[in-house]
């Protein structure tokens, strides 16, 4: 399955992350989020979600799964994938966070920025919250870097 998140953690690879937006420019060069690639990847993680093979635990307003731990594999990324309706745990990014944001519902937006991505940058501390419909997002970690600040539901 970590196939799947390949495109992500190449286009996540090496950025800066303490300017979010030049992160997010950057992002969208290397890989768009409205793009053909994007396209197939989308259906790629609906059928997995579908499956139940991501975003399995938990109920709405936030269902999630582990795809995997920081590895080398995963270039040093923890992959995690959330399906979203409204808040979820405050937690700090001590090496920042990458996020790709599906829409699946409605015109939601992730913390007021609308589907693509969104980078929170390192030593930020938010309560993830989606509004304004679904959305299924891959949370890129450095490190697996998160401390949760309340417990999760």
């Amino acid at each position: 399955m970590l196939a799947t998140f390949r495109p992500l953690i190449q286009a996540a690879l090496d950025l800066d992350l303490t300017d979010p937006e030049a992160a997010v420019a950057e992002l969208k060069r290397r890989f768009d989020p409205v793009g053909p690639e994007a396209q197939s990847l989308n259906a790629a993680l609906e059928g997995l979600l579908a499956s139940g093979a991501i975003a399995d635990r938990g109920e709405l307003p936030v269902q999630w799964s582990r795809v995997t731990k920081a590895s080398e594999e995963s270039q040093g990324f923890s992959i995690d994938v959330v399906r979203m309706t409204g808040p979820g745990p405050k937690h700090r990014h001590p090496k920042g966070e990458v996020n790709y944001c599906i829409a699946r519902q409605g015109t939601p937006t992730f913390d007021g920025f609308p589907a693509g991505w969104v980078v929170m940058p390192p030593g930020s501390v938010h309560v993830p919250t989606v509004a304004g419909g679904e959305m299924l997002i891959v949370y890129l970690l450095p490190e697996g870097a998160m401390e949760f600040l309340e417990a999760p539901a």
